[in-house]
């Protein structure tokens, strides 16, 4: 399904009894609320909090099955340090603060799914749906997707999807599930060195022997992890082979064997029980491309004082908006947030004077926060 708004501005209100589910928003009535974020990354779950403040409830949606975007998925271990008032932090870290701060919002997640169906309602609100069928009716729309939805970038082999999620991993959800394993690891990135020096390292999640192959004899990783993984080879504690996956072999109906071919042209063949690839994620706009919003280099093209796109009632925020100035930061996108819901408050209470506040010394805010009033001397 394609979405527009120059097609479907006067779309009729989506009837009950959407057979696609039974949960909220699935079956029945769309679930009705003041906001959507799409996008569950630091400046999603940001924009959470500077709602809430302006008692904007909020869900979001997001095609990880987790919150945290790029935080979690690229460099959950690795230090961030330009958050203000934080010295350092990890990615996750920084996303665990931040749900912590947004818990007294109440804002509900959506994880796992993408936004698929955008259609402006003549009432004003727009009618949203989701690769798993979850519907709402929102009165407005925040774009937090970083440089897109990610999808994992796959191992070019012919046939080898059919072994995905049971022998083939392009992430890791539960490490125990490869404790005791023969595993290969394929990739020169952080992730592919840091999830081999993990599975080498004793402990409960200890693989039986790990492989790390790489197309080149050079790395993208921090230097120290690939030291320590030479220094691992060395000592036969694993192994590392220049090479690219070429095919595979079977055995039972499973993944047996890779065929390895080097940089020498000899082709060897690679026993192992899972395999793990790490060729990164990529970015993709997906669906969000066919919303009628005024694109720019595969970025929203937003204003300066509201961050709104050209559909009015959706903003943009974080790294996937574009104006004069931009810096991709997450600072800015929290800069971004703040004066997208003060964009956003006159839509979703259009008879309601709003007005800055100070979590310091606002007694309303600090109700909302479910704090208690300072008393100053």
């Amino acid at each position: 399904m394609t979405s527009t708004f120059t097609s479907l501005l006067d779309a009729p209100a989506p009837t009950a009894g959407n057979p696609d589910g039974a949960a909220a928003g699935k079956l029945g009535d769309p679930i009705e609320t003041d906001a959507v974020i799409v996008g569950a990354g630091p400046v999603g779950l940001f924009q959470v909090f500077e709602l809430g403040l302006l008692e904007i409830k909020a869900h979001i949606i997001d095609s990880l099955a987790y919150p945290g975007g790029q935080c979690i998925e690229l460099y959950p271990d690795k230090p961030i340090y330009d958050i203000p008032a934080v010295p350092v932090c990890t990615g996750k870290e920084l996303t665990d603060n931040l749900l912590k701060q947004i818990e007294p919002f109440g804002a509900t997640f959506h994880l796992g799914q993408e936004v698929m169906v955008v259609e402006k309602q003549v009432d004003g609100r727009f009618y949203v749906e989701t690769s798993k069928g979850t519907r709402f009716l929102t009165k407005t729309i925040f774009i937090a997707g970083g440089v897109g939805s990610f999808q994992p970038r796959t191992l070019k082999v012919d046939g080898i999807e059919k072994f995905d999620e049971t022998q083939l991993f392009y992430h890791v959800k539960s490490p125990a599930q490869f404790a005791g394993k023969n595993l290969v690891i394929i990739g020169g990135g952080d992730s592919a060195l840091d999830w081999s020096l993990n599975f080498v390292q004793e402990g409960p999640n200890k693989a039986e022997s790990v492989i790390l192959i790489h197309r080149r004899d050079g790395f993208r990783a921090a230097p120290a992890s690939v030291a320590k993984m030479r220094e691992l080879c060395e000592t036969y504690e694993m192994q590392f082979i220049v090479g690219q996956i070429t095919g595979f072999e079977m055995q039972d109906g499973r993944l047996a064997r890779l065929k390895v071919t080097g940089s020498d042209g000899v082709t060897r063949v690679v026993p192992l029980d899972m395999l793990l690839v790490f060729f990164g994620l990529s970015p993709k706009l997906g669906p969000i491309a066919e919303w009628g919003l005024g694109i720019e280099r595969k970025q929203i093209v937003v204003d300066t004082e509201k961050f709104q796109t050209n559909v009015p009632g959706i903003f943009a925020v974080g790294d996937i908006n574009t104006y004069p100035g931009k810096k991709k930061l997450i600072l800015s996108g929290f800069h971004e947030a703040a004066l997208a819901a003060f964009g956003a408050a006159p839509v979703v209470f259009p008879d309601k004077r709003i007005l800055l506040q100070y979590t310091t010394t606002s007694p309303k805010l600090h109700k909302v926060l479910g704090v208690e009033s300072p008393v100053f001397d």
